[in-house]
């Protein structure tokens, strides 16, 4: 028991030893503050700063699209009828004018036996026309109905024979030999056809442009198209066709881009990205890391130093360039002082001091 009373004023002894010698010992004066540093006023942020400057950049925009063929033809005949032959497969390539399919020629055979009667009897009136031994009117008549029977035999020759109308490739078959051709949609876009046949050489791009860049795009520009599927590798196109109304639920414009696709690699359906340079133009450009974005939203923000104090500005975004970002308000003009170390904690009028001056 006494021995243990003992250890307890040891023990207690050099803890009081030890508490002396850390408060004798230490490196701060008697205010606290620490003899190596220096302090700034209380509630002052450190921070660093870049006067802005307008540069030169190149203003290009982005769009997704959808390539689609160049030219494209859902085969049919005027009138339904029974298919005597389809030439071709999916898959296979034709050239302008070639033989597609071959309808039933019943009607074209009548057609023609009817048109040589009518053709006789003509011929024969005609001869007494130039004697005079027939009246005019019979003779109108007659005409009437050998023009009648040409223009129908010539009609059918023409719908019982379906021909490619340029070159390409057959994309769809819809009917077999010996089937009925009836009229009924039977494409993917609802359309009635017998066989379809695409160009795809030169394709299209179809793109839905922001209606604010409608001034700027032209007939004739180049334009860059690249797809995922192929990375590394773009496309040259041109802008062919600018439709020339607005769509007022998206205010955008649609617009089409011929492509050279010489290789064959681009098909309709792909999924792409269209890039058009638009000029040369001056903007703000800042160090992205200025620029913080409001937690929960797509708001964008960056702080000014003006006179010791940290003001918040609401900016757009608009061209990244590798670490730098195009800035866009009408609060920040050539000269104003961007925080660009130091703004994560800073607030709306925090007091700030420039240490990089």
């Amino acid at each position: 028991m006494k021995l243990n009373l003992y250890y307890s004023i040891i023990l207690s002894a050099m803890l009081a030893g030890c508490s002396a010698g850390n408060t004798g010992n230490g490196n701060e004066d008697s205010s606290g503050a620490d003899n190596g540093e220096q302090s700034s006023p209380a509630g002052e942020q450190m921070v660093e700063i870049l006067e802005l400057e307008q540069q030169m950049i190149s203003r290009t925009i982005e769009y997704t699209s959808s390539l689609i063929p160049f030219e494209e033809n859902h085969l049919v005949p005027s009138s339904p009828g029974r298919i005597e032959k389809i030439y071709v497969e999916i898959g296979d390539r034709v050239k302008k004018d070639d033989l597609l399919v071959q309808m039933d020629r019943t009607q074209l055979h009548q057609a023609t036996i009817q048109l040589k009667n009518v053709e006789n009897d003509f011929r024969r009136l005609d001869t007494l026309n130039k004697v005079g031994s027939i009246s005019k009117q019979q003779y109108d008549q007659m005409k009437a109905q050998y023009d009648i029977a040409v223009s129908n035999v010539e009609f059918l020759q023409e719908n019982t024979v379906l021909r490619a109308p340029f070159a390409g490739v057959i994309s769809g078959k819809y009917y077999e030999d010996g089937e009925f051709y009836s009229g009924t949609p039977t494409t993917p876009l609802g359309k009635a056809a017998i066989v379809s046949v695409v160009q795809i050489n030169p394709m299209k791009a179809e793109v839905n442009i922001s209606e604010k860049y409608f001034p700027m795009i032209r007939t004739g520009m180049d334009a860059t198209v690249t797809c995922d599927i192929y990375p590394g590798q773009s496309f040259p196109g041109k802008v062919m066709m600018i439709h020339p109304t607005i769509d007022p639920a998206t205010r955008s414009f649609a617009m089409e881009i011929k492509i050279n696709n010489n290789r064959e690699l681009l098909r309709p359906g792909m999924f792409s990205r269209v890039i058009m340079k638009l000029g040369e133009d001056k903007a703000l450009v800042v160090p992205s890391v200025a620029v913080l974005k409001l937690q929960g939203s797509n708001e964008r923000y960056l702080f000014l130093e003006e006179n010791g104090v940290a003001k918040r500005i609401t900016v757009g975004i608009g061209k990244r360039f590798d670490d730098q970002i195009e800035v866009i308000s009408d609060e920040l003009t050539v000269g104003s002082r961007l925080i660009v170390t130091g703004q994560a904690k800073l607030i709306d009028g925090d007091r700030v001091k420039v240490v990089n001056e």
